[in-house]
């Protein structure tokens, strides 16, 4: 026979904008160990890019497909795998990853929902896989391939037989020696995506030793970490550094609690000697772990201002916690390095999810209060997002907590197949409770958004350092913000009114309803423009701070005025206009094309840059000047180059900011101030 045609598919959406970039590491496994089993009698493609599919499924049908089956792709996959099936009705529909309902009945439903899907690989993808791909080479011919496979169980794999039932069988134990999967980048399987658009990702372990019940990794099938050796991660690591574009500079570790365990030190250790060899990575995003904050910390100081800590709280109110199973993580623990790891000059960031189980308004501002005046650097408030494969989204959990929801578009996740017809992605959310109303919840996102810009805006630390020295709190400027947006410019009130009409035409009753909406020409025109299908904070922080800086700056300076001015003296209004002018030059024009040569210039009557590096609290005032400085704000040949490359490949416009403002860091974004001779 001729060898067993397979399409291994992990895909992303690149209508407007390139939306999931990461490598397809997961289907890059599965080839690699099947290729290990097989070798010839199995010929393999991997798939990222939509389009790429299309084109050849015209030309070239596989016996069997696989699909990566996440929340942002599952629609894709169902348009897909029908196209699949009309160029071969005796095709296999392979279907996995952590995308599936964690109990039976819903599970049932998930079949009649996806009736494409023949065979659904729950949790890792290696064995099951190979299991079906091994029966299928024990054919004597793939003639009736599809349904010979389906008439007969497969060790680790859910089927949906000939008569529509489905039979399971037990999980096997998950390959503990994560070395036996052949690595996808050294076997060269993956050396088609360097193709200067997706980011390199490595694994270096998997699973996790927490239960938290929003996640579809809190499953006790899944407790266990099992590890690739070092030595493995340290070639993949170099092998990557000696293959990725010039334009590329990032990378992605997909651990789900990077620094929490020893040898994550000799990981990071490997990733200083390739910075130091090839320049490469910029910028690393992790996702860092929950327990064990000093090691995490000692992780982070290695790979220094190249990512910063994530302290993924979620709430930090003790009974939402336990709500939620999470009460085995010490979020206080976490929240307390913060600290330690600015003063070595470090940045950390703080993710919570608004609308969890027992969340109240005070509870939710109390969360983000806290991790305020911890002097967290970003706070990112996320809504909860109901799961399937998440303990939280199975009908029990449901019930008992009458979570409120409805239906969104995944950001930037549709695009019109060449059949005509438009998919889009969605997900359910919850946006309110017995607990939390939905004027609230509107509220608290408009507050995620002041957050958002205020915490990714560096030079707003002089005006942080400012309102210290009167006892006024990061926490006291946001939230009088918030209630005070009528002291904005004009433009800055229209920008907060569009942000919550935007968060609320997002939200449908039904799936069902959003789908046949968009398929009108005319409104899916409205997600070509940018007009809906974004993801809204960071649509609105990349217009925010492309185009109403100065203003909001302004509005920083006029509530910071109404905080302070009952304990002013004399010098207060000078002291204050100093600190303007310093945050306009350093958050000036970062996203023109004319951004190299449109450098601003300020005149000083204090000596704001001893100040701000002085690490004390302390009055400006006392940093008078005996005459006045000028000050250069101007951006590096580095920092020019590593935002185009990325607008290079997300786009020129506001959604491809939205994007690339995800994978810039922070400190390559702003203006640096440098003192001029007078």
């Amino acid at each position: 026979m001729c060898p067993l045609k397979i399409f291994l598919c992990d895909l992303t959406y690149d209508t407007v904008t390139l939306s999931v970039d990461g490598f397809p590491l997961n289907v890059g496994y599965i080839a690699s160990y099947t290729k290990m089993k097989f070798n010839d009698q199995v010929e393999i493609r991997l798939f990222k890019y939509i389009e790429k599919l299309q084109e050849a499924l015209e030309t070239s049908v596989p016996d069997i497909i696989g699909f990566a089956n996440y929340a942002w792709n599952r629609q894709i996959n169902k348009e897909m795998s029908k196209i699949f099936l009309e160029k071969n009705k005796n095709g296999l529909v392979v279907w996995g990853g952590p995308n599936f309902p964690a109990d039976v009945d819903s599970q049932k439903v998930f079949f009649t929902k996806f009736p494409q899907v023949d065979i659904y690989v729950p949790i890792e993808g290696e064995i099951g896989f190979s299991n079906i791909v091994k029966q299928v080479l024990a054919l004597n011919s793939f003639d009736n391939l599809r349904k010979n496979i389906i008439s007969q169980p497969i060790p680790g794999c859910i089927i949906k037989s000939n008569d529509e039932e489905l039979h399971f069988t037990l999980a096997l134990d998950r390959i503990q020696s994560l070395d036996e999967i052949p690595s996808p980048y050294l076997t060269g399987i993956l050396d088609e995506c360097f193709d200067e658009r997706l980011v390199p990702m490595i694994q270096t372990n998997r699973g996790c030793p927490f239960s938290c019940t929003f996640c579809v990794d809190g499953s006790d099938s899944v407790r266990m970490i099992n590890e690739f050796s070092v030595q493995r991660v340290d070639d993949e690591l170099n092998y990557i550094a000696k293959h990725v574009p010039k334009n590329q500079h990032n990378l992605h570790i997909s651990d789900l609690n990077f620094g929490m365990y020893t040898r994550d030190i000799e990981v990071c250790d490997s990733i200083n000697g390739i910075q130091k060899k090839y320049g490469y990575p910029h910028y690393v995003k992790i996702t860092s772990g929950k327990n064990n904050p000093e090691r995490i910390g000692k992780a982070i100081k290695k790979l220094g201002n190249t990512t910063h800590m994530a302290l993924s709280v979620q709430s930090l109110n003790d009974q939402i916690l336990s709500n939620i199973k999470r009460d085995n993580i010490s979020s206080e623990k976490l929240v307390q390095i913060g600290p330690a790891l600015k003063r070595e000059g470090l940045d950390t960031a703080s993710d919570v999810i608004l609308g969890l189980p027992g969340e109240t308004y005070d509870t939710a501002i109390q969360t983000i209060k806290d991790l305020l005046n911890a002097k967290i650097d970003w706070i990112n408030i996320w809504t909860l997002m109901l799961l399937d494969g998440s303990e939280l989204n199975t009908p029990k959990e449901r019930e008992k907590w009458n979570l409120r929801s409805k239906f969104r578009i995944i950001p930037r996740d549709f695009v019109k197949l060449n059949n005509g017809k438009v998919v889009i992605e969605i997900e359910e959310v919850g946006i309110g409770s017995d607990t939390l109303s939905f004027d609230e919840y509107v509220e608290i996102r408009l507050m995620s958004l002041l957050i958002k810009i205020i915490s990714a805006t560096p030079c707003y630390k002089s005006i942080f350092k400012f309102m210290q020295f009167y006892n006024v709190t990061i926490f006291d400027l946001v939230f009088s913000m918030l209630k005070n947006t009528n002291i904005a410019s004009t433009e800055l009130q229209k920008l907060f009114e569009e942000f919550k009409q935007y968060t609320i035409d997002e939200l449908w009753d039904s799936e069902e309803e959003l789908i046949q909406h968009y398929q009108n020409p005319r409104e899916y025109e409205k997600l070509l423009n940018g007009s809906a299908g974004q993801n809204v904070a960071y649509y609105f922080h990349a217009i925010a701070i492309s185009e109403h800086m100065l203003d909001f700056t302004d509005f920083c300076i006029k509530t910071t005025k109404k905080l302070i001015e009952k304990n002013t003296d004399e010098d207060f209004v000078t002291e204050l206009n100093t600190i303007s002018n310093y945050c306009y030059g350093s958050c000036q024009n970062i996203f023109g094309e004319d951004r190299l040569k449109s450098n601003p210039e300020f005149l000083f009557e204090y000596d704001i840059l001893t100040w701000m590096n002085t690490g004390v609290t302390s009055s400006l005032k006392s940093f008078k000047l005996n005459k006045k400085s000028k000050i250069k704000f101007s951006l590096t040949q580095e920092q020019y180059e590593v935002l185009e490359d990325k607008l290079d490949i997300f786009g020129h416009n506001k959604i491809g900011r939205s994007q690339a403002l995800n994978w810039v860091a922070h400190h390559l974004l702003w203006r640096k101030p440098s003192l001029l001779k007078n």
